[in-house]
């Protein structure tokens, strides 16, 4: 598997992970006083997290990618949604440009 194939799968796992905390486990914690959820998902969370930003700035010396794309991917895992926006904005053009 090459490594920009992966870092999508470990950026897709991260941008659900990011969304279930957001939108899932803390109306359970703060509404419903639930808060078992919000340790697993928040763990596994915080492992997809380090993974991503690893594979991140592993891949911007892979495939050569200047600071600003670099800056970019890293920014969109702080966002909502951002790093679905980020694979279909640079990373998908990345593939295309591999192959």
């Amino acid at each position: 598997m090459n490594m920009i194939r992966l870092f999508r799968r470990v950026a897709l796992l991260e941008g659900i992970s990011f969304l279930l905390i957001l939108f899932v486990t803390m109306p359970l914690k703060y509404i419903w006083n639930i808060p078992e959820p919000t340790y697993y998902i928040g763990m596994a969370h915080g492992v997809l997290f380090v993974g991503y930003v690893a594979l991140a700035i592993y891949v911007h010396f892979y495939a050569r990618w200047n600071f600003l794309t670099l800056f970019l991917v890293l920014l969109a895992s702080l966002i909502p949604f951002g790093t679905f926006v980020a694979d279909s904005k640079i990373l998908s053009k990345i593939k295309r440009a591999e192959n």
